[in-house]
């Protein structure tokens, strides 16, 4: 993330809401959250209106293949999921985190049942994992075709799982905080898997002809209290 951060036009001075229903249905729509029927996360308040354009539909109206692989959070029935809004293909799980009530029973980050089209199908593997590889999948099989790919993934939100693997080398630096050394060893598998994405338009040609927008929806998913944001010079970055 820091190499492409480096390679990256930036927008410092981008803006997202408080929760991240909201800023989703702002980024889908292309207008300011509210005017949607969207100011929170639960209680109705997630589902943007059933008439609202949203930018799948644009996309695919114009000829490209649309998914989305992670987490909607705009509504889990019709006429609010995303294969009602223009995606094509939907990989996702229910509600706005895995193992929330709306999920699939029994999901854990690992090895989990994802709705995949509409139908429960079970995945081996770490969710962020499985995420991006099957969002992988899809651009080698449209890949001479325009595409759209919209890949929200529920990490780094609570509750804090991963490999240990990846919250191993962590635990040395937090000072035995294990809630802590898991929430940065899910960001380093978000890193890692945004590298293989990025070596794998490289390996398809498809790198100079393909948009890759990095962002997140709410900053950090903690609080300051929990992890800094701020650069070495003190200043939010």
């Amino acid at each position: 993330i820091d190499r492409l951060h480096r390679a990256s036009v930036r927008l410092p001075r981008f803006h997202g809401d408080p929760t991240c229903s909201p800023t989703r249905a702002a980024l889908m729509t292309g207008r300011y959250s509210t005017r949607t029927g969207v100011w929170h996360t639960v209680m109705g308040r997630n589902m943007p209106r059933p008439e609202e354009r949203m930018m799948p539909q644009l996309f695919a109206d114009n000829g490209y293949a649309t998914a989305i692989f992670g987490k909607w959070h705009l509504g889990d029935n019709f006429p609010f999921r995303p294969q009602d809004r223009g995606f094509q293909e939907v990989l996702i799980h229910g509600g706005g985190g895995v193992g929330q009530i709306p999920d699939y029973w029994g999901n854990d980050y690992v090895d989990d049942t994802y709705l995949h089209n509409a139908r429960p199908q079970k995945f081996t593997g770490y969710c962020t994992d499985v995420f991006f590889g099957e969002a992988t999948r899809f651009i080698e099989a449209h890949r001479h075709q325009p595409f759209f790919v919209y890949l929200p993934t529920n990490a780094p939100h609570a509750p804090y799982r991963v490999p240990a693997e990846w919250s191993a080398p962590y635990k040395s630096q937090v000072g035995g905080d294990a809630e802590l050394a898991t929430f940065y060893g899910m960001i380093a598998n978000i890193d890692h898997n945004v590298g293989r994405l990025r070596r794998r338009l490289d390996e398809l040609g498809l790198a100079d002809n393909t948009l890759l927008i990095f962002m997140t929806d709410n900053g950090t998913a903690r609080g300051a209290t929990f992890t800094d944001n701020r650069g070495n010079d003190g200043k939010l970055v």
